[in-house]
């Protein structure tokens, strides 16, 4: 059934996340992708770039400028910044038509583990942005209904969403959550034991965007069935305080990020021994799919399928599973009835 007011707002879905938001526009689709980055004048408070520009910014500002995360670990960690972020999302993507209907629902993903007070501050950050009505949704249902699981079919679906400040593990079935296990430990905690091990191993400082650089260029989760991997890398010194350049390979990466994998899989593991017998015959046939900027990790889907013994796949853009979940509730009122939080 489609919402009769849809000719008149410009509703959106957001997947607000702790390293990257994407947005939604009902009936045209991914409109926006950028870094959940804001940089802006600490004497003025004047909004200077958000997203992409706003990353070039990192490390390298001035006293008066500050470039910074709003989100932590799935959460708001600093409202000012998150509204200004969320009104420029809106703006953004507001075509001259748009200029003159209905202000936007939006329907945005949230981490399921949050708190009621963490709920209500999504919602009035939404609000004073600029939305007419925030709806709330779990991250994996949104995942699982983006990736076009049978969530309201009476079979168990598997999901781990792996982003960059949480990741999410869901069990569902007939439309509800029957296991969730939701942990502050993903893409973030990955960069951050990149660049710990750095420190230990090579005396080597380096920050986040070159710890997230080296992740995706030679980062795995298991051994490379070709050649391995290697990869210069450029940070200070800790001992002379100079600049230097040390050659890094796949192995030592792999060594590097292997706790916080751990963690992930344990969780994994402690879902599964949650679920009830006859959901467990479902999940060994319909296997696990996994989403989020961790399921592009070389190997990750591997390790999973070795260390939980059940098939594991990735879809074909698992980035915009849980922004397209949104939109899915945008688009059907039954989902947005069902489906939010």
């Amino acid at each position: 059934m489609r919402n009769p007011l849809q000719f008149f707002s410009n509703d959106i879905g957001i997947d607000l996340g702790t390293s990257n938001s994407i947005v939604y526009m009902r009936g045209v689709g991914i409109v926006l992708s950028e870094p959940s980055i804001v940089a802006f004048n600490t004497e003025t408070k004047e909004l200077l770039a958000v997203g992409t520009e706003a990353k070039e910014m990192l490390g390298k500002t001035p006293s008066n400028i500050t470039a910074m995360k709003p989100m932590r670990d799935g959460v708001i960690a600093d409202f000012e910044a998150t509204e200004m972020m969320l009104r420029y999302f809106i703006n953004k993507v507001h075509t001259r038509r748009h200029r003159f209907i209905l202000p936007p629902r939006i329907v945005i993903a949230i981490p399921s583990g949050i708190t009621n007070v963490e709920k209500r501050a999504v919602q009035e950050t939404a609000t004073k942005a600029g939305a007419r009505a925030v709806y709330l949704v779990q991250e994996p249902m949104a995942a699982a209904i983006g990736a076009e699981l049978p969530v309201g079919k009476p079979v168990g679906s598997f999901i781990i969403d792996i982003g960059g400040g949480t990741s999410e593990i869901a069990i569902i079935s007939l439309g509800g959550i029957v296991v969730m296990k939701s942990i502050r430990i993903a893409g973030n905690e990955i960069d951050e034991a990149i660049v710990e091990y750095l420190r230990k191993k090579h005396n080597l400082l380096i920050g986040e965007r070159t710890a997230e650089e080296i992740k995706i260029s030679i980062g795995s989760a298991v051994p490379l069935q070709k050649n391995e991997l290697s990869a210069e890398v450029h940070g200070r010194d800790l001992i002379e305080g100079l600049p230097k350049t040390v050659t890094l390979h796949s192995e030592e990466i792999r060594e590097a990020i292997k706790e916080p994998l751990s963690i992930i899989v344990n969780e994994v593991h402690a879902a599964l021994e949650e679920t009830p017998p006859e959901l467990s015959s479902d999940l060994a046939k319909q296997g696990l799919v996994m989403t989020g900027g961790g399921a592009l990790l070389r190997g990750m889907d591997k390790l999973l399928s070795r260390e939980v013994k059940i098939p594991t796949r990735v879809p074909e853009d698992p980035l915009t599973a849980v922004v397209k979940g949104t939109g899915e509730m945008l688009e059907e009122i039954s989902y947005l009835k069902n489906y939010r939080f």
